[in-house]
């Protein structure tokens, strides 16, 4: 007999799906992926990494570090799957993403409360429930969910960054550096392609005039009952970028700060950063460059990046509707839905935005479902914690303005200090007071 049902094998699903089963209570998992794609996803493991590999910073004074610190807290099944399978990204936490779905995958299957099941859930059902589809649900499903919220539903197009082969990086020209290296260059955990001035310019006039896709294939997202599209802030095009102004990228994803070229001994103009992509080292993704260039003119406009000449690659960028619900109307901050108690939401369709912060919500939409079968009080946790303040955020943000949220220290109660204090000397007292009030809180809910 099923307790629970979990819509959804992505990050969050997984993750929820896991915490039930962990209760002893037992759980359904419904993934409607091989046997029916997304136009995103490219294989049928569990928590599927489409866009960057990358799970963000790991240091302990970074938002994404204090999240990191308190999922272990937490006993995150997925963060340990991530740091099995993690490869050199710096001080971030990188993966080989295949070898991190499989080991999801596995884990789930083994699983004894925990029964998989490989069919698209097209209504949401009368049972105790957790929705975590995330931002590719199909239109079924989104229908019914439009049906349920009174059609308040959002969505935004997001973009996934190409991923080029190791052995046709030109690396008489690429260097190994991670910014702020303190050690030799080729030691660094980042292939960096150095720009001068003149190749930064022509560069930004090449993405201002190539092709780009039409974004028909997303108009059916309208008679969903979702409202017209936009471009997720977070998440732009280097195209859009570039067109904002011809500096923009040099200040976003190609500031060469914390970087000097070994070939010439200076500091270029702008940079390329390319990150490993697999264990293997073979494949390298390029570092926050997603776009929506037609296939041929990605291949030509990205070849002009100086030490990618003639680059091979394994998958070009392309762009795929997200689809979030309208979370402060709809949802609590313990992530069930204001109108039905055995109904949560969780991960990217809430509003919460980043792999963490997909993972965070799974696994507090799972404990909290499980603990209302079993009749105990749903965990609300302190704004003081990152994913306490990620959850509080979604669910009470101003519509006028609502757009995802990953996890930063600007979500946060304001800390007042005596004396002005650096960046990296918040960011430790933050995570400090993150900690302390997450353990005080489990501490009083144990």
């Amino acid at each position: 007999m099923t307790d629970i049902i979990v819509i959804g094998g992505g990050l969050a699903g997984s993750e929820a799906a896991w915490q039930i089963a962990q209760t002893g209570l037992k759980v359904r998992l419904y993934e409607m992926r091989p046997a029916m794609p997304t136009g995103a996803h490219v294989g049928g493991d569990l928590g599927e990494l489409v866009c960057s590999n990358s799970l963000g910073s790991n240091l302990p004074d970074r938002a994404s570090g204090v999240l990191k610190s308190e999922l272990r807290r937490l006993n995150s099944m997925l963060l340990e799957c991530a740091e099995a399978t993690a490869i050199p990204a710096g001080a971030a936490l990188a993966v080989d993403r295949e070898a991190f779905a499989r080991l999801i995958t596995e884990r789930i299957a083994a699983h004894p409360n925990i029964e998989l099941v490989r069919e698209e859930m097209k209504e949401i059902p009368n049972t105790p429930v957790v929705v975590a589809s995330g931002p590719l649900t199909s239109d079924s499903l989104s229908k019914s969910i439009a049906a349920l919220s009174g059609d308040e539903h959002l969505f935004f197009f997001d973009a996934i960054s190409p991923i080029v082969r190791a052995d046709s990086i030109n690396m008489d020209v690429a260097f190994r550096a991670s910014r702020y290296d303190k050690g030799e260059q080729d030691e660094g955990d980042y292939i960096n392609c150095p720009f001068t001035k003149e190749q930064y310019y022509e560069f930004v006039n090449a993405l201002k005039i190539a092709e780009r896709i039409e974004l028909r294939s997303f108009e059916d997202a309208i008679q969903t009952g979702v409202k017209a599209g936009h471009f997720f802030e977070g998440c732009l095009p280097v195209e859009i970028i570039a067109a904002r102004g011809e500096d923009s990228l040099a200040y976003g994803p190609m500031r060469p700060v914390g970087l000097r070229d070994p070939h010439t001994g200076k500091r270029p103009y702008a940079v390329v950063q390319l990150r490993q992509d697999n264990l293997a080292g073979s494949l390298y993704n390029i570092v926050g460059f997603q776009t929506n260039l037609k296939f041929p003119e990605q291949r030509r406009v990205l070849r002009t990046i100086p030490g990618l000449e003639n680059a091979e690659f394994e998958r070009y960028g392309q762009m795929h509707r997200n689809t979030f619900i309208a979370s402060p109307k709809l949802l609590r901050p313990t992530l069930q839905h204001l109108t039905r108690d055995d109904l949560f939401f969780a991960g990217q369709i809430t509003g919460v935005e980043g792999y963490m912060g997909n993972i965070a919500t799974g696994l507090l939409a799972g404990i909290n479902i499980a603990r209302l079968l079993q009749h105990k009080s749903m965990l609300t946790l302190p704004q003081e914690t990152m994913l306490g303040a990620l959850c509080h955020y979604v669910t009470h943000a101003d519509m006028k303005d609502f757009q995802p949220m990953k996890a930063n220290f600007g979500i946060l109660p304001e800390m007042h200090h005596e004396k002005k204090i650096g960046k990296r000397e918040k960011g430790q007292a933050y995570a400090e007071r993150a900690a302390k009030a997450l353990e005080n809180y489990l501490q009083e809910h144990s």
